[in-house]
């Protein structure tokens, strides 16, 4: 979606102003949409009376936009209702929380319902997500919160009870036991995170696995699994790891079909628990077993290990008791592990973040974190295919400090993994976004240019290869990859495929040792911000000319207003053929008086306008260097050069804002613009220098002086 410059400029110094007083953390949740839980629930009880979320309401427009929406017959039907008036003596949650309680409706979201059951595989992590003091009694307020992890903040949502049911059942995720609504209420919470119900159709448990954890996902193909896999899921599930599995399914007719095995194909799966057995007369003494759950609370394996096969005659009852193994139909079943590796695909483990680690004797990650754009025409350079471009794509310093404890084949190596996941695509679905195709490069950075903090130029990519990346680009909400590299310093490249395409992302590198991340932002400077002193040398011809047209136009008081600038302006340009102008406009002419207005007449007298006129001429070659085709414009991309050219260091932010605030709807920069731009940034930065009067890059302003400086300039 497009931003304007001032709107995404607010909005990221807003966020950047709550996470400095804690906003966002698991302690301080952001409240979404505004909404305090607590506040709201005491209105509730003192006006006695049932809340109703208008930000979230019980209407079409919370169900769906498509096969949802106000078009499909399927919601003529649907009347959204409380708990209390489906059945008697609803609870929140009867007897403990768990992944027997999760068993879906008529929406296509198994990967979000497999996550949750493997959320209750974890108490603490469970009931971080779903808030423990909550009751459809005492201080009932048909009110709910839940809380989820979003791109780096955690947020609290709040919803009202009111439940999409049909014939008084529930149209969507229900519990085994009727009249038990934690599973639903998570799901509408979930929803509304996301825009509607439907915007919940079709996804990746490992999306919904890092938004009730705040972990990274890693991804293994069952075909290209290592030899370890056993061992990496036991202790992936020792450490609190959330595990989900599936088949894929080649022909799309057969989505989501079962075998004759019982396994579903294009089904999301939850793995609940990984055991080796003892096992009694039997010529292979131990098997290693693996425990799953199909969403649905139906549908099981019917092979080797199924709940009545007769392979459990060989386990004694100690350890069938350990399996906590029973027959009956919930979802649930147990498999060999090689039956396991044969029949699934692939399968994803979340890896927790340190805040999700409280004991010590589990490994904790490093983590950093850090929040990015791709701007068209800016930032959004596309992969390395596009040289051109590529370059300016956000760049992230990574520093590799400490390398791992059991180095293999004695390689001193650090391990880490990179994330790189794109924000807001599910939520913006019905506005006709899909995902882009993502993914990364990594390079290394010469022993030179360590603590060298400057974006890194085109040639420096055309004349060195990448160090690694990831194994493709892909159209997920994340890719990731796990690595080992020498310690150093690397630089970080993550970019959508093809360039010129917008969206905001999130970068996170997590190491099993100390690492640093950073996005590479040039030092905001300017070499001449203060104005030169007028040339006393001799004049040359163009000087005269100047002169003379100067006393033609400002007459006895040698003054000139911005209606007469223009003119002098547009006579002595139109002479240039080369740059193929249209000339000034009377807008850029008024800005060229507020730079060069030093006695704040709103005129300029001749000394004033000569000096705007070198550096007119100035910023012409700079402009004719760039305009290589003589098209009259340069490309956005190439602005970042010609405004280091004229003096100027910015970064990444405000090289965005540029291209949204001076370029075309074809990328590209007009004449007019480009000297409308390089003489903002002069008077700004003018005015900057001369309010900082201590010189330590702050300045405070009131309301008056703020308005009179961005009024006038």
């Amino acid at each position: 979606m497009p931003f304007t410059p001032s709107g995404f400029f607010c909005d990221r110094l807003i966020r950047e102003r709550e996470r400095r007083d804690g906003e966002g953390s698991l302690s301080k949740p952001l409240r979404f949409s505004g909404q305090d839980f607590t506040a709201l629930k005491q209105e509730c009880l003192t006006k006695k009376c049932l809340f109703e979320d208008d930000t979230f309401p019980a209407s079409v427009e919370s169900l769906g936009y498509k096969e949802l929406g106000h078009k499909s017959n399927k919601v003529k039907n649907i009347v959204w209702k409380r708990p209390k008036e489906i059945c008697e003596n609803p609870q929140f949650i009867v007897g403990g929380a768990s992944r027997t309680d999760i068993c879906q409706g008529d929406l296509g979201d198994c990967w979000l319902l497999a996550a949750i059951a493997c959320l209750t595989l974890n108490e603490k992590l469970l009931y971080r997500v779903v808030p423990q003091e909550q009751s459809f009694s005492e201080g009932y307020g048909g009110i709910f919160h839940f809380q989820f992890w979003r791109y780096g903040d955690w947020v609290d949502v709040v919803i009202d009870d009111r439940i999409p049911t049909f014939n008084s059942q529930l149209v969507f995720t229900k519990s085994a036991e009727r009249n038990e609504f934690w599973s639903a209420l998570l799901e509408k919470a979930y929803a509304k995170l996301h825009g509607s119900y439907e915007a919940l159709k079709g996804g990746n448990t490992t999306e919904a696995m890092e938004d009730f954890t705040g972990g990274v996902t890693e991804f293994y193909e069952m075909k290209e699994a290592p030899k370890e896999l056993y061992k990496i899921m036991k202790k992936a599930l020792e450490r609190g790891s959330m595990m989900g599995c599936s088949i894929d399914s080649l022909v799309p007719a057969r989505f989501e079909t079962r075998t004759v095995t019982g396994l579903v194909k294009g089904h999301a799966y939850s793995v609940t628990a990984v055991e080796e057995c003892k096992q009694s007369q039997h010529k292979e003494p131990k098997v290693r077993l693996v425990r799953l759950r199909n969403p649905w609370g139906q549908v099981e394996w019917n092979g080797p290990w199924s709940d009545n096969s007769k392979e459990w005659v060989s386990l004694s009852k100690g350890e069938k008791d350990k399996l906590q193994h029973q027959s009956a139909e919930d979802g649930e079943f147990w498999m060999a592990f090689e039956d396991f590796k044969k029949n699934y695909t692939k399968i994803e483990i979340c890896n927790l973040t340190p805040d999700a680690l409280e004991d010590d004797k589990i490994h904790k990650w490093t983590v950093s974190v850090n929040e990015g754009r791709w701007v068209r025409g800016c930032s959004a350079g596309g992969c390395r295919n596009y040289p051109d471009t590529f370059w300016t794509n956000p760049q992230y310093r990574l520093r590799l400090l400490e390398e791992d404890d059991d180095p293999e084949d004695n390689e001193v190596a650090c391990s880490f993994v990179i994330a790189l996941m794109q924000k807001n695509r599910r939520k913006e679905r019905k506005m006709g976004a899909n995902l882009f195709t993502i993914g990364f490069a990594i390079y290394e950075v010469p022993k030179e240019m360590h603590g060298n903090k400057q974006h890194m130029q085109k040639d420096f990519f055309l004349f060195n290869s990448s160090k690694a990346r990831c194994k493709s680009y892909i159209n997920l909400r994340e890719v990731t990859q796990r690595f080992r590299l020498s310690p150093g310093e690397y630089v970080i490249i993550p970019s959508t495929y093809e360039p010129h395409q917008e969206g905001e992302f999130i970068l996170r590198v997590f190491s099993e040792k100390r690492n640093t991340s950073e996005e590479i932002e040039n030092r905001i400077e300017a070499d001449h911000p203060v104005p030169a002193p007028a040339n006393a040398g001799e004049e040359s011809e163009e000087d005269q000319q100047f002169r003379s047209l100067f006393q033609q136009i400002a007459g006895d008081e040698m003054e000139i207003t911005a209606n007469e600038l223009k003119n002098v302006l547009n006579s002595i340009v139109s002479k240039h053929k080369d740059l193929n102008t249209e000339g000034f406009s009377l807008e850029c002419c008024r800005s060229m008086i507020s730079l060069m207005d030093m006695d704040g007449t709103g005129r300029l007298n001749l000394q004033e306008f000569r000096h705007l006129w070198n550096k007119i001429k100035q910023w012409q070659g700079i402009f004719q260097h760039y305009n290589s085709d003589q098209a009259s414009s340069i490309n956005s991309y190439e602005m970042r050069n010609a405004v280091n050219d004229a003096g100027f260091r910015l970064n990444n932010q405000l090289y965005d804002i540029i291209t949204m605030r001076y370029a075309n709807e074809g990328m590209n920069i007009d004449f007019d613009s480009f000297i409308s731009c390089l003489v903002r940034l002069e008077a700004m930065f003018r005015a900057f220098q001369a309010f900082d009067q201590n010189g330590d890059g702050t300045i405070r302003l009131s309301v008056l002086e703020w308005l009179q400086l961005t009024m006038y300039a």
